[in-house]
């Protein structure tokens, strides 16, 4: 296993370029790639990193040499033989060729496109503008690099035996965490950590120890590179750029209104089982979920991403309920700020009600709160967005008001458009 706090003490040997392939990256954007390869290929979209933390002010702790350096290294990525073939040949989701020989044929010759980097306000402004299959790709290895550049800011300033202490720490607080979750019957729990990971290493570590300790119960992992070197699962479906571009596609109010139910029909169409999973919370789940069409009902599940998680999984239940269906076949996927403390409580109230799940994130692969004296390697909440798709701004409203993107006419039409009213505001955790 490798010695991560020497690795780390290392870091100036230049042998640990943060993203290491282009399949360091989510499965959910794999697939969602290859959705939009078939279904919207010649739409133009802008992406831009958020940083909704701002007192972390990332332009004064990241230096912009080491971050070009890092980003124009994954310029430089394709896809290596081996994992073509293990995009290729592998079964996902208990399906073989999951992806399209016209589809692999195109990933195996891509490049990522270039960015555009600029300093304002002690933040970077990093965004990346050209043909929608080609950008998306740049989301996750985007945000690893910014927050890993973070972790090894401060990491520089600490010696080494305060490096093999912190990680021991650290260490220790993960293990504690999955050691309350060891005995919980019927768990199921996969590594949703990527794209606020404190490093590759450490989001790798975790992994081994959830699949150690958790055995059965810890069913994958998010992350494509290492469920390749792990023999894992590789754990995802969509996500809300899919209907955030649509929209911002869409031509008229009507046209706007069905532009969410239009994503997963072509989703629909693409698969089936468990990758058929509504996330309903884009526009406003109630919402949604009223005006949805009645095959949706017969999907798998429902990923629950902002809001209050509790209320949102009744709000599922009573919907399938309404509609016929059987909750108790149904699956719920939480997966927004999820500690152990909030897995334990969701999972003691749903199960046996639902087929339940999670998906857990940033405080499983980038828990260091506590753990300086100044706390600063909290985590912090960086997102990077899908924020235009053919020069329309696009917009997210989400359960959570303080999740919301886009310019505030949009906002307001959206509302009116997708019938939301008020909204509790929530903390964003990260």
């Amino acid at each position: 296993m490798v010695d991560i706090a020497t690795r780390v003490w290392n870091h100036k040997w230049k042998i640990d370029p943060i993203v290491r392939s282009l399949i360091d990256t989510d499965f959910y954007k794999l697939l969602m790639c290859q959705s939009v390869f078939r279904n919207k290929p010649d739409t133009n979209v802008t992406f831009s990193l958020i940083n909704r933390t701002k007192s972390v002010r990332l332009a004064e702790l990241v230096d912009e040499g080491e971050l070009r350096e890092q980003l124009d290294h994954i310029r430089s990525l394709s896809l290596s033989r081996g994992e073509s073939t293990w995009m290729r040949g592998n079964t996902f989701y208990g399906k073989r060729q999951m992806f399209t020989p016209e589809f692999m044929d195109w990933f195996e010759n891509l490049r990522l496109p270039p960015y555009h980097l600029e300093k304002r306000d002690g933040q970077y402004e990093l965004t990346f503008e050209g043909k929608w299959p080609e950008v998306m790709l740049w989301e996750i290895p985007a945000l690893a690099v910014l927050m890993e550049l973070r972790s090894r800011a401060v990491l520089n300033t600490l010696r080494k035996f305060e490096l093999q202490v912190l990680y021991a720490r650290a260490m220790t607080k993960l293990w504690e965490k999955v050691e309350r979750l060891r005995d919980v019957e019927g768990l199921r729990i996969a590594d949703f950590g990527t794209r606020r990971r404190h490093s590759f290493l450490w989001q790798d570590w975790c992994v081994q120890a959830m699949t150690e300790r958790l055995e059965g119960a810890f069913v994958g992992t998010s992350n494509c590179l290492i469920a390749k070197n792990r023999d894992l699962e590789a754990i995802g479906t969509n996500a809300h750029e899919l209907p955030m571009v649509y929209a911002a596609l869409a031509k008229d109010d009507e046209a706007l209104r069905q532009a969410p139910y239009e994503v997963l029909s072509d989703w629909h169409e693409e698969h089936d089982g468990n990758l058929r999973i509504i996330l309903p919370d884009t526009y406003g789940t109630k919402g949604f979920l009223d005006a949805a069409p009645d095959w949706l009902a017969g999907w798998t599940g429902i990923r629950i991403d902002s809001g209050d998680p509790a209320e949102g999984a009744e709000t599922a239940i009573n919907w399938w309920k309404a509609r016929g269906e059987n909750p108790k076949e149904k699956l719920i996927i939480f997966s927004d700020g999820l500690d152990e403390e909030k897995i334990l409580s969701l999972h003691k109230q749903f199960v046996g009600r639902v087929k339940v799940s999670f998906g857990w994130g940033t405080l499983l692969t980038n828990d260091f709160r506590d753990l300086t004296t100044d706390n600063s390697l909290a985590p912090f909440s960086l997102v990077c967005k899908a924020v235009a798709a053919n020069g329309t701004p696009t917009v997210k409203l989400s359960d959570n008001p303080r999740k919301a993107m886009g310019p505030q006419d949009q906002i307001d039409r959206y509302k009116r458009v997708f019938g939301v009213g008020k909204q509790e505001e929530m903390e964003v955790v990260v």
